[in-house]
């Protein structure tokens, strides 16, 4: 099995790759596009552009990596077959270009992995197995069964020819936006924070780079500072939710990267809501957490003219809805009262009327007769509403009080 990186490498050995990796990808992947947000930039203080690498072929920026990476295989690799471990999106890349150059794949994937994620990697004609609680535990388990079956092991970040393809997107960047102050970046194992870097240090000295972290993953900031590694068991940036950092980036990361910023679940959450909603775009918990820490660190990036790296677009629909309701609650757009009633005809049809006066949609009415301590005859019935937001909400409470009808506001 093909070892996962080099043992010496120099920043300019990676630069040189990185100008053939641009060669290699033209007409194999999307160039993306990489837009002004008028609203985020009104927002943030900051001049904001996006990169939309969620419009990839799979939906994030592992495509460029591993096409390079690929590519680079012996003949004799190549009909071996490979293997990768992943937790979705590199097992996609891997998989759909390993089909483009009829290479057979095996993926190895924990178990947490996604299953859109999952089930694109099988569209890709991969052989995929479950296996580990863990992004590690899938990758001991991947690099045994490639020993047993000569497979060539493809790494997600700690690898020279992965890193070099990643890099390209800064090439892109800064190609249509050049006097970029700064670029932020999602940060896991590295790779691709490592190859950004690498290229656009190299073509702007000055540019800042700066990379992101999941709060409950803060892998590379921990190595960086030489402390032990303590993460969380899950995170919704499950993406670059990476125990283990890549030795190969953390050398370059200590001498090309500016920062690590540290995002909560909260952050990522809203990010991802408010990409949506302004930029009418999908992206997944790791393709949210730049726009994330620009805003939870806004005074860093004031007045400044920055690049933001939207990493992937693979998230389960069930996730994504429910992100969009918690945040129609916390923006009031989505409430549930408690209102309590005389259990006698006609009392539940006055509120409904009172409600519908105020153009409120009811979503859901729920009768609450017993677990209650309510006096016999009274019934306490919970109101969900759609409404337009706080203003709206405190309308409907005022005429609910006015006409006598005791209410308050469940909160979440």
């Amino acid at each position: 099995m093909v070892a996962d990186c080099s043992a010496t490498f120099t920043i300019q050995e990676i630069q040189s790759l990185i100008i053939l990796a641009r060669q290699q990808l033209k007409d194999v992947i999307k160039e993306t596009p990489c837009l002004y947000s008028s609203a985020l930039s009104e927002e943030t203080g900051a001049s904001v552009y996006l990169k939309y690498e969620n419009r990839q072929r799979t939906s994030s920026f592992k495509e460029r990596g591993a096409f390079i990476k690929l590519n680079s295989l012996t003949d004799i690799e190549k009909q071996h077959g490979v293997i990768a471990m992943s937790a979705g999106n590199h097992a996609q890349a891997v998989a759909y270009h390993s089909q483009r150059l009829n290479i057979d794949c095996t993926i190895v994937m924990p178990k947490f992995t996604p299953t859109i994620k999952k089930r694109n990697t099988e569209k890709y004609g991969a052989h995929v197995v479950i296996h580990g609680e863990s992004l590690e535990e899938a990758a001991d388990y991947a690099r045994l069964l490639g020993q047993e079956k000569n497979l060539t092991f493809i790494h997600p970040y700690d690898d020279k020819y992965v890193i070099a393809g990643q890099g390209t997107i800064a090439c892109e960047m800064l190609d249509l936006i050049p006097d970029l102050d700064a670029l932020i970046i999602p940060v896991g194992g590295g790779g691709l924070i490592s190859g950004n870097a690498i290229a656009a240090k190299h073509i702007n000295p000055a540019i800042q780079i700066i990379g992101v972290e999941a709060e409950r993953y803060p892998s590379m900031q921990q190595a960086l500072e030489g402390k032990p590694i303590r993460c969380g068991r899950t995170t919704l940036a499950d993406g670059i939710g990476v125990k283990r950092p890549g030795d190969l980036p953390l050398r370059i990361i200590k001498t090309l990267v500016d920062q690590i910023l540290l995002v909560d679940e909260l952050a990522i959450e809203q990010a991802v809501l408010s990409l949506l909603e302004q930029e009418k775009t999908v992206v997944e918990g790791a393709g949210a957490v730049a726009l994330a820490a620009l805003i939870a660190h806004g005074e860093l990036f004031k007045n400044k003219k920055v690049g933001l790296l939207l990493s992937g677009g693979n998230i389960d629909m069930p996730v994504l809805s429910l992100i969009i309701q918690r945040g129609m609650e916390r923006a009031h757009r989505l409430v549930k009262l408690t209102v309590t009633l005389r259990d006698i005809p006609g009392t539940l049809g006055k509120v409904c009327q009172i409600i519908e006066e105020t153009d409120a949609n009811i979503v859901d009415i729920t009768h609450q007769r017993s677990f209650t301590k309510l006096p016999l005859e009274a019934v306490e019935v919970i109101l969900m509403l759609q409404t337009r937001g706080p203003e709206h909400l405190d309308d409907i409470l005022k005429k609910l009080s006015t006409a006598d009808i005791p209410c308050k506001k469940i909160d979440a």
